[in-house]
């Protein structure tokens, strides 16, 4: 039998934070995690290009924290542990029971299925059991802690053009495509082929797995790790053929420099759509578009965030 553990929250302020773990350590407390909202959102800010988005419950949970965590055992051996770790601290904290398993899972609690588009329902592999709005078609996603579902403003944009703009049999090139949402969902949706590539390589294997959780194999989906920017021998892999759509859900300062290499992958009636971008970016993103020859340029926005569909000239 799995053992059970006690979560202890103790709540504090940013001032006090490093006195009242320097108090814990010195009662015997091996293991600390300290939570505060500034540290969760310079750790998103800093991270930002492994996940298509964080959910706004956990930015409310988050809101205004300030704490220090440890674990003890659920048993009369972790209670007499507590009681001597929490010697000489008066602050307030809570105890909560925490599964071994929930160290895995508690998160997916924020994530849910979603439709989007016209066609796509995006379904997280635990809520598989969830039958799709009448008309749309499924994605099944499974996209471990650091990489997002697709509930985003982006990426709902980049699906939102992708059903627009892909033909049955298109070749698909995605990337920085993390969880594989954005690839995956265009084979669902009926392209021939895909290609993703993320400079992440713990992305290879998320990718993978998802596509397998849609019954999409290795002859029809191949994941690379790597920068398109700088590494030749994967570029040069990459151009053996021609896409009829790129996709790039990043961020505006990568797909700046990124726009004339897409040029160079995409076909000659293909199409680019990028997202990710925040409002105040997206002069810059046009402007570096048109640069690299792209032409027919149409803009999507919503909840502050912008996408481009452009096609090559």
């Amino acid at each position: 039998m799995d053992e059970k553990w006690l979560e202890i929250a103790v709540d504090t302020t940013a001032e006090q934070m490093d006195t009242l773990a320097a108090k814990l350590t010195m009662n015997g407390v091996t293991g600390l995690v300290l939570e505060d909202e500034a540290d969760f959102k310079t750790f998103l800010e800093q991270n930002r290009q492994y996940w298509d988005y964080v959910d706004d419950d956990l930015l409310e949970t988050m809101k205004g924290v300030c704490r220090v965590k440890f674990y003890v055992p659920d048993s009369a051996d972790g209670e007499v542990q507590r009681k001597e770790w929490m010697r000489g601290i008066d602050a307030p904290y809570t105890v909560a029971p925490l599964g071994e398993n929930d160290w895995a899972t508690s998160w997916q609690k924020y994530y849910k299925p979603l439709a989007v588009g016209e066609k796509l329902y995006i379904v997280p592999e635990w809520e598989r059991e969830k039958t799709p709005s009448e008309g749309k078609t499924p994605v099944y996603l499974n996209p471990g802690l650091t990489f997002g579902t697709g509930a985003h403003a982006s990426t709902q944009l980049c699906l939102g053009g992708l059903e627009e703009v892909l033909r049955a049999g298109d070749t698909v090139l995605d990337l920085g495509c993390g969880s594989g949402i954005l690839s995956i969902a265009a084979l669902v949706l009926g392209a021939d082929h895909a290609v993703g590539v993320d400079i992440d390589p713990k992305a290879v294997d998320v990718a993978y797995e998802n596509a397998a959780l849609n019954g999409i194999g290795k002859d029809r989906y191949t994941v690379r790790a790597g920068d398109v920017l700088s590494d030749k021998i994967l570029v040069a892999e990459l151009g053996q053929e021609k896409y009829q759509v790129v996709l790039a859900n990043i961020v505006a300062d990568v797909i700046i420099p990124l726009a004339p290499r897409a040029v160079e992958l995409m076909a000659a009636d293909g199409w680019f759509l990028c997202s990710g971008i925040i409002d105040t970016r997206a002069d810059d993103v046009k402007a570096a578009l048109e640069k690299a020859g792209m032409t027919g340029i149409q803009k999507r926005e919503r909840n502050g965030w912008v996408s481009y569909l452009a096609r090559k000239a």
